[in-house]
């Protein structure tokens, strides 16, 4: 569904120039439903705008289904928006229209295209948990429910991917499950991609794969053990226990060890490796033997 290769984003200004994304790679499979974390800065928000066709890469490879987002001209950016992407901002204010019906802003985005969908409208909101709330109007509503309205928005168009920029950075751990259960159950009974971004990893027992961004590279993944692993099952289990991280290499051969690592080592620009036969040893120059990662 999502191949980028050697991804660049440079953001330019008269005096200063940003690389906010220096040769990512990453590749997401059609259906899955996965996370992307990082710090502030590390660049994931920037990979999600790109994703979502609200800006331009500067250089490298990426595509979205059909879609080479990096040779793509303004007029099919505009379709491939309509057609292929749903968008969940972080803030409702970006999502919602406050003087419309929680129905009516799930029918607003179909006005784009051929008609109004009055009959999906509907089973979106349902899907959401939100039937009994259709004719209430913004400030009826809990922020949690309306960020479910905002999900209910964004497939409005019947996107084939999902992206949602912190959609549980504003409210409280409870609404965070509800709205992560959410997107669960449309990513089962859909079949829609779902890509998160979020900072916080706690969220990773609610997703099949985590991929974290340091310095706007691709540097760590983790892997759930149990891909079959029921909701249930995912909450009595800690976060180590479903999953397993690895280190990621780039086609090159080239990997980034995450810093706490290589601080505990006191590792700083140099390092020794070696090779015994069944795996590689990183230590400190000139460490004393058995000093290992």
């Amino acid at each position: 569904m999502i191949h980028c290769e050697g991804l660049v984003k440079i953001f330019k200004t008269d005096e200063i120039e940003v690389v906010a994304l220096q040769g990512l790679n990453i590749e997401v499979k059609q259906g899955e439903m996965m996370a992307i974390i990082g710090n502030s800065g590390s660049g994931k928000s920037t990979l999600l705008n790109i994703l979502g066709g609200l800006d331009r890469p500067s250089a490298g490879q990426v595509r979205v289904g059909e879609w080479d987002l990096l040779k793509i001209t303004d007029k099919q950016l505009v379709d491939y928006k309509r057609r292929t992407v749903g968008f969940v901002w972080q803030n409702n204010a970006r999502n919602l229209l406050p003087y419309l019906t929680a129905l009516e802003n799930v029918e607003t985005p179909m006005m784009l295209g051929s008609k109004v969908d009055r009959a999906y409208a509907l089973q979106l909101l349902e899907w959401v948990g939100l039937k009994h709330r259709v004719h209430n109007k913004l400030q009826q509503l809990s922020g949690g429910e309306q960020q479910r309205v905002a999900i209910a928005i964004s497939l409005a168009n019947r996107p084939s991917l999902l992206l949602a920029d912190e959609p549980t950075g504003s409210v409280d751990s409870l609404t965070s499950d509800l709205i992560m259960d959410t997107f669960r159950r449309l990513n089962s009974e859909l079949g829609v991609t779902i890509v998160i971004v979020t900072h916080d990893l706690s969220l990773a027992s609610k997703v099949d794969r985590v991929v974290a961004i340091r310095d706007g590279l691709t540097s760590t993944e983790f892997i759930k053990r149990n891909p079959n692993l029921d909701h249930g099952a995912q909450e009595s289990h800690h976060l180590h226990e479903v999953h397993e991280e690895f280190v990621v290499l780039d086609r090159v051969g080239r990997l980034q060890v995450p810093k706490a690592f290589l601080e505990a080592l006191n590792i700083e620009n140099k390092a020794s490796m070696e090779f015994d036969g069944e795996k590689i040893i990183i230590k400190p120059p000139n460490s004393l033997e058995g000093d290992q990662s």
